[in-house]
């Protein structure tokens, strides 16, 4: 029997709640399964790690975290706690450490999932986002002169490497080809002048490899617009970190919010783990609550899975979602439901029983 290790990084807010109920997926799919199993490991980093000890994560967290095959990780962030130092001495951390190069958001509408576009179809809402995820603003070089003085200048850098970016341009027209759909690029080279000039050039060298996959190139503000007004146009996207960031949740909102949006860091080469995480942030207003929805932890599974090569139960997941959208029986608050975060995943549990694959 194939054993999945795996390093749980629950978290902060509502991350404990529907890493819970991520992890008794997974362990119901493995019992069904009977192929293969899970073993985890909890750490408990994050916020409240750092008000006692005054990190977000262990000293010798990355060499613990090496160990396994893959993380799962709920939320970070907490009143108390700066943002800047929540994203960087924990996620940020990771994804560098780990190489986790492309960051892969689907922006997929579900039947029965909300949107707030009219006249929007679920066909017209079907995206996958490959999000540069190692540098450009997020790299973390730049300098902060004549701190606190009336003269003060801070200067951050963009850093874009011909290797990364042509190594997530490449991900993306593999991906696009594989799915024989077309690839959109997005940047900003009319304004970032060495930048997104850059990256535009490596796009279309990249192309050249790759003549039967159908391409076209967006200013951020442009695909902006079009994400809102002809989201069809869009389906294998690929686009800088901070674009990435930005679209991502322009997506989420488009795709039913939130509570829908689920994320893979991956380290293609497997090198390292990848990371597999809902991205909705820790809610700490509605912490505790049973407020929480898990969908978007449940489809982080679903990543997971897929990643580990188990497709068919990858597949199942996103069949279980849609149907509890359209049966509107069991749905958290977000979706005009009363049911709670466990009662939820109860109920993708028993669907999983219910219809194995």
């Amino acid at each position: 029997m194939q054993t999945h290790k795996i390093a749980v990084i629950a978290g902060d807010g509502i991350g404990p709640e529907v890493i819970s109920v991520g992890m008794k997926v997974l362990n119901k799919v493995a019992e069904l399964d009977k192929s293969f199993k899970f073993e985890f490991t909890e750490y408990p980093w994050g916020c409240e790690y750092y008000v006692k000890t005054g990190r977000m994560m262990a000293e010798n967290g990355i060499e613990e975290l090496k160990k396994s095959d893959a993380i799962f990780l709920g939320a970070v962030g907490y009143p108390g706690v700066p943002d800047h130092i929540s994203l960087w001495d924990l996620l940020l951390t990771i994804r560098k450490s780990f190489d986790q190069y492309i960051n892969l958001r689907p922006v997929k509408l579900l039947e029965g999932a909300p949107c707030p576009l009219k006249d929007v179809k679920k066909e017209d809402v079907d995206m996958i986002f490959v999000r540069e995820n190692s540098e450009g603003e997020y790299a973390g070089s730049g300098s902060w002169l004549f701190k606190d003085k009336p003269n003060e200048v801070v200067i951050q850098d963009g850093v874009f490497s011909r290797k990364g970016c042509e190594r997530v341009i490449r991900y993306a027209y593999e991906l696009a080809r594989k799915e024989k759909k077309t690839l959109t690029s997005i940047s900003k080279g009319n304004a970032l002048n060495y930048s997104m000039v850059f990256w535009d050039k490596i796009f279309a060298e990249v192309g050249e490899d790759y003549p039967d996959v159908k391409t076209y190139s967006y200013l951020v503000d442009a695909a902006s617009m079009f994400m809102v007004k002809d989201p069809k146009r869009f389906e294998i996207v690929v686009t800088s970190n901070l674009f990435g960031d930005i679209l991502t949740d322009l997506g989420a909102a488009i795709a039913g919010g939130m509570g829908l949006a689920a994320g893979a860091n991956l380290n293609p080469e497997r090198e390292f783990p990848s990371m597999f995480e809902p991205i909705h942030g820790s809610a700490p207003d509605i912490a505790g609550k049973g407020l929480a929805d898990p969908f978007a932890t449940v489809w982080s599974v679903s990543q997971m899975l897929d990643f580990f090569g188990h497709d068919a139960w990858a597949a199942r997941l996103i069949e279980i979602i849609e149907e509890m959208l359209v049966e509107k029986k069991v749905l958290t608050p977000d979706l005009q439901g009363t049911a709670t975060t466990d009662e939820v995943g109860d109920e993708v549990i028993r669907k999983l029983m219910e219809k194995s694959v």
